[in-house]
């Protein structure tokens, strides 16, 4: 009963802590602009970051060690140093768009400018990531995120045209360009994987003291909880196509990305929506930030992670503090918040390849995995992954610049 408890509670936070405010914008634009012709992208995507995740999750179980850890004494100093300052960079820019989204999601609530919740959201982050248990931390947020679901329930109150939206599946706006429709691919891709989950998966399974007993729940926390994510994320894409394709207008504030639930489900579901979105964005704030703490702890070798007493992991925490520090202060410097949202996604597609080929290596490795390193089918299907990584990497910058010129 205890562990079907836990493989349970896992797969609901699984699916509560999918959705981060990259999933909300992306998917809200896109079924904006595209309607549901680019939901191959989020499937791709959540094949891809179950691939990853798995790899990651298996190599904290079996070793006890988190991917990052291993990095350095895998690829060397040399090629280690370049894939953390790469995931660094692309966590911070994320760590920003999240705290700008929880602090957006207060704004609808309160009517007081966001800037002004800013140091307040990434103060209180700071502190639960201090003094809240790990695990508390992990479920508490991710099971508040689950409240997103009522894009489901909006989407069936909104009475949708069904064979429109399956029609929308192969068939993209032609008033897009390709350029356009392939720059926001590329978005869509980052958004459902992005690199600072992979690292904080395998981490927390360290933190969470996993073995190789504990494998089924971490198999079940991915293959079960992040495609029922994605369904989330499809259900957010469904919604802004009803409503907003039809009508030629585009989502570009997060209160319009919430609009759809509450046409459809009044004021008691633009309440529930406000507090998911919240909980998601606080909630993905918290593993942004000590993701960042992990690589670059792990990286040097410093005594890392939440089980650790403050005083005894000293760097880890100073890491923690200014990087919530800097990832605040680009906010404040009231550079919209979505926008960064939208770099943050190209750029961590971008650096897709860099963050997912050690992952790959390690889970190969006997020395570090034994009899369970991949299989076939899995080593197949992750190369296919990396080929298409290294081609959407150099992809996204060209197609990023091509797309903001023609706007």
């Amino acid at each position: 009963m205890k562990k079907a408890f836990a493989v349970t509670l896992g797969i609901l936070t699984a699916i509560g802590g999918f959705v981060d405010i990259g999933d909300l914008v992306a998917n809200a634009l896109v079924g904006a602009r595209f309607g549901m012709s680019l939901a191959w992208v989020v499937v791709v995507g959540v094949i891809g970051i179950c691939l990853f995740a798995e790899m990651s999750g298996r190599i904290a179980a079996v070793s006890g060690r988190p991917v990052f850890d291993l990095v350095r004494e895998r690829l060397g100093p040399r090629a280690g140093v370049v894939n953390l300052a790469a995931s660094f960079f692309v966590s911070l820019l994320t760590l920003a768009a999240e705290i700008g989204g929880a602090s957006l999601a207060l704004e609808l609530a309160t009517g007081v400018n966001y800037l002004l919740w800013v140091p307040g959201v990434a103060f209180v982050a700071w502190l639960v990531m201090w003094r809240v248990k790990f695990e508390n931390m992990e479920r508490v947020f991710g099971l508040l995120g689950l409240v997103l679901v009522v894009f489901a329930v909006a989407l069936w109150a909104l009475g949708p045209d069904w064979g429109e939206l399956a029609g929308q599946l192969t068939s993209p706006p032609q008033a897009e360009g390709a350029p356009t429709y392939w720059y926001y691919a590329v978005a869509l891709l980052g958004a459902a994987m992005t690199p600072y989950e992979v690292f904080f998966f395998s981490s927390g399974g360290v933190e969470e003291k996993w073995t190789r007993e504990d494998l089924t729940v971490a198999r079940a926390n991915v293959f079960v909880g992040f495609p029922l994510g994605g369904l989330l994320s499809l259900a957010i894409a469904a919604c802004a196509a009803t409503v907003f394709l039809p009508v030629q207008a585009e989502v570009e504030t997060l209160g319009q990305m919430m609009l759809p639930v509450g046409l459809s489900l009044g004021r008691i579901g633009l309440a529930l929506v406000i507090l998911g979105v919240f909980a998601a964005t606080f909630g993905a704030t918290l593993e942004t930030a000590l993701s960042c703490g992990y690589s670059i702890s792990q990286y040097f070798g410093w005594q890392w992670g939440k089980l650790v007493r403050p005083v005894e992991a000293a760097r880890f925490h100073t890491v923690l503090l200014v990087t919530v520090v800097l990832a605040a202060a680009l906010i404040l410097t009231t550079v919209d918040p979505i926008m960064v949202t939208e770099y943050s996604l190209v750029f961590s597609a971008a650096a897709l390849p860099l963050t997912y080929l050690p992952v790959l290596m390690i889970a190969n490795d006997p020395d570090y995995m034994g009899d369970h390193v991949n299989g076939r089918f899995t080593n197949a299907l992750g190369t296919f992954y990396m080929v298409l990584l290294t081609v959407v990497a150099v992809a996204a910058i060209p197609l990023m610049l091509a797309t903001k010129a023609g706007q």
